[in-house]
């Protein structure tokens, strides 16, 4: 329903374009004279009553955006809409219509122009007139006076009318107090701590130079620097210091813009950093497209991590690695929240004095940007990042990655962050193990309040000398796992070995939703250090890993007096990577080469022949031991008598353990040739224990590569 002297049009005249609507509140002001003035050049002998809908192409104006110019006639009527200019076109004979107009509600919502029509009819000028209405009403962006029969002031009449669209005043300056309004100077201090990039204070001359360029595309001259700075120094003392440009200079100088009709200038930093008419960041700049298929996750690429490096270097005053909360509550006004709460101190790696490190800090935005990435694109249009990396949007920080069905296939990951998910009845050590990755012991964990209790950790792990992030998530001990706790990489069972009945929670969550799928189980028990009890269950937690092919129960504890150990956690990760490859060999596949090369050092034939061949050695060496300990004796070669009764001793031993048939060493005349062959089995065995060292270290590396 439409309100009397309302009128609405279709979308195609809102947003983007711009509607200049000419409105006669009085007969005869020269409305319709104005419009065929401008199109034709020339003033029109015979005016029609009214004018068709004209349209300005984009590349014939100043402002370059497409321009509608709509001709309205009516009585005593306001045209109220988004987007929209109400021009009230005035004859300069007709002072009391002004002055009606002016006394009047319907002009009170959207920037006006008063135009001073037919100024070919007067030899004074009304603007002297005009003046107390503009400074009464501050909807009034500016005042002209033209002629459409002397062709007097038309373009500017129509270039003013974009303008105060583009580039209204009234968000920007309250005329009344003369400064800028509150929210302008929000949204201008932020933009200043952004391009503050050394955090000192003060914009230095490369910092205006790139705050000129990323703005106006081009940079400023050093005599031009001079100059704004003297311009600052002139009017304000504290204005530059350092010489650098402080916040109340760079305050003062967008006022004097305002002030001198050059608030374009000002309109102009304010959209290039993301701002809107009401001053307010736009959603597009906030929150830029990402398609992001099934089964893919999101991860920051290099530049991002580069970039948030620049941004705790920034703010990390006093060169400690860490994050104080008066430097964490600095780095974060530039939003408009705080995004960080209590619980993240609880979710990454602090320091002793509890402040987020440069890890911490690095594996939160990490974190948020695998769990939320619409928030992680949120935190960096704050941050700034698409402005100081001169990217297209903060999309570009991101990386989606492939579909985890072609991990599988291709048995190799491009990943970076895995997802475990933690699951154990209430009060088996679940939170024990999520501190535990953050290098957290008992003693530690103890001084956590509750209500800071975070159900999330995050913490890189070495894999192969590969950096990783693994994500610990405590999910719930309800009775039955949802679709999303059941959706990770990897799954860690945790159990009490002093609990009884802590062990068939873990089974029974593991048959209902992960016997059947290819998502990798490890079996964790926690609280080692304590007694273990035996489990209430039909078979052991040891018998129950070997029926189901997963690797034995891990021992773990955080009851220690330094950082707990990180093995389970690189176990964790190595399975999260390596699915298809159970550890210990549990894949049963016979096909790949770890299982080749597996089954054939088990296989009967290797063990036979690794058998005889040490048989024979031995029988080979054996008597003629002590036959040359003897000749070195005679030679009083005393370090030499000590090597080999070493050599004899260590034999015996080997002798004695492998049950040798005694008989062996009746015999123990030693010839010249005898001495000889016993030289050669010395060399022969040593050449093939160095052979089988080396063949062995080759197929460890060739497996770790894999």
């Amino acid at each position: 329903p439409t309100l009397p002297g309302t009128l609405f049009l279709p979308p195609m005249y809102l947003k983007k374009d711009f509607l200049l609507s000419l409105i006669r509140e009085a007969t005869r002001v020269g409305k319709t004279s104005l419009i065929m003035s401008l199109v034709s050049e020339e003033f029109p002998e015979e005016v029609p009553p009214r004018a068709e809908e004209i349209t300005i192409p984009a590349d014939v104006t100043p402002e370059r955006v497409p321009t509608h110019i709509v001709d309205y006639s009516g009585n005593g009527c306001a045209i109220h809409m988004a987007y929209a200019i109400l021009w009230h076109c005035l004859s300069c004979k007709q002072y009391k219509t002004c002055y009606i107009l002016a006394s009047s509600n319907d002009i009170s919502l959207l920037p006006l122009i008063l135009v001073g029509n037919k100024s070919d009819l007067v030899e004074y000028s009304s603007m002297e007139t005009i003046l107390p209405i503009m400074n009464q009403y501050t909807e009034i962006e500016t005042c002209v006076e033209c002629s459409a029969k002397n062709l007097k002031n038309i373009s500017e009449l129509f270039y003013y009318a974009q303008k105060a669209v583009l580039h209204p005043t009234g968000p920007l300056y309250c005329p009344e107090e003369k400064e800028m309004k509150p929210a302008c100077i929000k949204a201008l201090t932020r933009i200043f701590r952004i391009s503050d990039q050394d955090n000192d204070g003060t914009l230095s001359d490369a910092e205006l130079n790139f705050f000129q360029r990323i703005c106006f595309n081009t940079p400023l001259a050093p005599q031009a620097l001079e100059d704004v700075k003297n311009v600052v120094r002139k009017n304000l003392s504290d204005g530059v210091a350092d010489n650098g440009l402080t916040l109340k200079g760079f305050l003062f100088l967008h006022t004097l813009f305002i002030q001198r009709g050059r608030h374009e200038t000002t309109w102009t930093v304010l959209r290039r950093f993301g701002y809107d008419d009401d001053l307010e960041l736009t959603p597009e700049y906030l929150f830029p497209p990402l398609k992001i298929p099934p089964d893919c996750t999101t991860e920051l690429n290099h530049h991002a991590y580069l970039f948030l490096q620049s941004i705790f270097d920034k703010h990390d005053l006093d060169r400690d690695c860490a994050l104080s909360p008066e430097e964490l509550k600095d780095l974060f006004k530039v939003f408009p929240y705080m995004p960080w709460g209590p619980d993240v101190n609880n979710t990454v790696c602090t320091n002793e004095r509890g402040w987020i490190t440069y890890q911490g800090f690095l594996s939160q935005w990490t974190l948020t940007t695998y769990l939320d990435v619409q928030r992680c694109l949120e935190y960096l249009g704050y941050l700034g990042y698409s402005i100081l990396t001169e990217q297209e949007s903060q999309a570009s920080a991101l990386t989606v990655t492939r579909d985890k069905k072609i991990d599988l296939q291709k048995k190799q990951t491009q990943r970076n962050v895995f997802r475990c998910n933690v699951v154990g009845m209430k009060g088996c050590g679940k939170n024990g193990v999520l501190q535990a990755l953050l290098g957290r012991n008992l003693m530690r964990q103890r001084q956590i309040r509750a209500e800071h209790k975070s159900y999330y950790a995050i913490n890189t792990v070495y894999v192969y000398g590969q950096e990783k992030y693994l994500l610990l998530h405590d999910v719930s001990d309800s009775e039955f796992l949802c679709d999303d706790e059941t959706i990770c990489d990897v799954v860690c069972l945790v159990y009490d070995v002093n609990n009884p009945k802590s062990f068939e929670y873990c089974a029974r969550i593991f048959k209902q939703h992960f016997m059947d799928s290819r998502t990798p189980c490890l079996m964790v028990a926690a609280k080692s250090d304590l007694h273990e009890v035996r489990q209430e269950y039909s078979i052991s937690p040891a018998d129950f890993c070997k029926k189901h092919k997963m690797p034995p129960p891990q021992a773990f504890t955080c009851n220690t007096l330094e950082a707990p150990s990180k093995d389970i956690f690189v176990k964790l990760t190595t399975m999260a990577m390596y699915p298809h490859a159970r550890l210990r060999c549990m894949c049963a596949c016979n096909r790949c080469t770890f299982c080749i090369c597996q089954n054939f050092l088990n296989s009967d034939l290797l063990q036979s022949v690794k058998n005889k061949l040490f048989t024979a050695v031995l029988n080979r060496l054996r008597p003629h031991v002590d036959e040359l300990g003897a000749m070195l004796l005679a030679d009083e070669e005393s370090s030499i008598i000590h090597q080999v009764h070493a050599v004899s001793f260590v034999e015996d031993s080997i002798f004695m353990e492998s049950s040798l048939d005694p008989h062996l060493f009746e015999d123990r005349h030693m010839t010249q040739a005898d001495l000889k062959s016993s030289s050669f089995w010395l060399r022969a065995s040593f050449g093939a224990t160095v052979f089988a060292v080396l063949g062995f270290a080759m197929y460890k590396a060739l497996l770790k590569q894999r």
